[in-house]
């Protein structure tokens, strides 16, 4: 499973609990789109990933940007992920990033909003925030692989609501 998180924006930890602690634990692959804040909460995703990858965000202290890029390409079931915190222009910036770097997704955070837009030529993914929600549901986003190709895709609360799914697959959607 890959586990889809972002906008920790931390002092102290990574702010993991309930549904979203078990998911992390239990990924293949943990993505985090930026706004840790700290590099001892870069350093706590680490710990409780099997494996990890993040950019940072426009929060991010100095340390955690020498160690992590602003943006990353990565392959996950097939379906090649372009990740960012956020492209000033929003959705239509978002997609053209995507489309640059030849992606069949785009993953983002920032607004701390948890969406699933696949309405365009290249489906855009912002998990929310765990831990900071700012108005919406605290989230994550988490996806499997399907037979044949391409990965099913839920948001999920901190408690283990899945409230909305979705499809993402080779070629966009």
């Amino acid at each position: 499973m890959l586990v889809v998180v972002s906008d920790t924006h931390s002092t102290d930890g990574h702010r993991l609990a309930s549904r979203t602690l078990d998911a992390v634990r239990e990924a293949d692959l943990v993505v985090h789109a930026g706004d840790f804040m700290r590099e001892s909460v870069l350093d706590a995703f680490i710990d409780e990933s099997e494996q990890f990858l993040a950019v940072y965000g426009n929060n991010d202290a100095s340390e955690i940007r020498d160690r992590i890029p602003e943006a990353r390409n990565f392959t996950y079931g097939g379906v090649e992920f372009a990740m960012t915190h956020t492209r000033r222009g929003g959705g239509t910036a978002l997609s053209l990033f995507g489309r640059e770097r030849g992606a069949d997704a785009v993953i983002f955070g920032h607004s701390h909003r948890p969406t699933f837009d696949g309405t365009g030529a290249i489906p855009l993914l912002n998990p929310g925030s765990h831990a900071q929600p700012r108005g919406h549901r605290k989230a994550h986003a988490e996806l499997e692989p399907l037979p044949g190709g391409g990965l099913r895709g839920r948001l999920v609360t901190v408690d283990g609501e899945v409230f909305d799914t979705f499809r993402v697959v080779p070629g966009g959607n």
